[in-house]
């Protein structure tokens, strides 16, 4: 019973803010590979690079087909204004310490990636919505025995967003030379007990 109450209580809250978190479609990947490009673009300074951005230009083929990723969005009054994604991988080595890339093996790590909110739909709660979605989403797929994330601290905000959410694993700042001045984090597996989830 308290289960479907909440799941009440956040329908009733989608409907009177409008927003609405939930499984992307196809008619939505367009709207979604336009919050993430803007991301990289304009928080991230990085531009659109290959090798770190290819799950953006086709992310059916990255979060929408393969079962056990997924990639979740919110939708406001019919644009989509937040992204948030699961894929299968845990974080490779190069470029990241091999330390981290063993204790975060691909196949049973849950990797919490592409998780962008648009600058005026920001301190609405979307992102920390997203990542209990999202790690709710991991518990029910089954198989994965961790979930990681690593963020960008330059980037306004995500350092203490992060930290408020997840356990520090390797801040890159303090290795010889910077590393890649990349923050790696580990978030507590949810109990979700019955309740249903989007991403489901």
């Amino acid at each position: 019973m308290g289960g479907a109450a909440a799941v009440l209580r956040a329908d009733r809250r989608d409907r009177e803010s409008g927003y609405v978190l939930r499984a992307a479609t196809a008619d939505d990947l367009g709207g979604a590979r336009a919050v993430m490009l803007d991301t990289v673009y304009n928080d991230l300074k990085s531009g659109y690079v290959p090798r770190w951005h290819a799950d953006i230009i086709d992310p059916e083929a990255a979060y929408v087909r393969p079962e056990r990723c997924t990639l979740l969005v919110v939708e406001h009054r019919g644009e989509i204004v937040a992204t948030g994604a699961v894929r299968d991988r845990g974080p490779q080595a190069p470029p990241n310490p091999r330390w981290v890339a063993d204790r975060f093996p691909s196949g049973t790590t849950a990797q919490l990636c592409r998780i962008y909110v648009r600058p005026d739909h920001r301190r609405h709660g979307l992102a920390r919505r997203m990542v209990r979605a999202l790690g709710e989403f991991a518990v029910r797929v089954g198989g994965y025995e961790a979930l990681y994330l690593h963020t960008d601290p330059a980037v306004p905000g995500a350092e203490p967003f992060w930290r408020s959410l997840a356990r520090e694993v390797c801040d890159e700042r303090t290795l010889p030379g910077g590393g890649q001045g990349i923050i790696h984090f580990e978030l507590p597996m949810p109990d979700i007990g019955g309740r249903d989830t989007p991403a489901g």
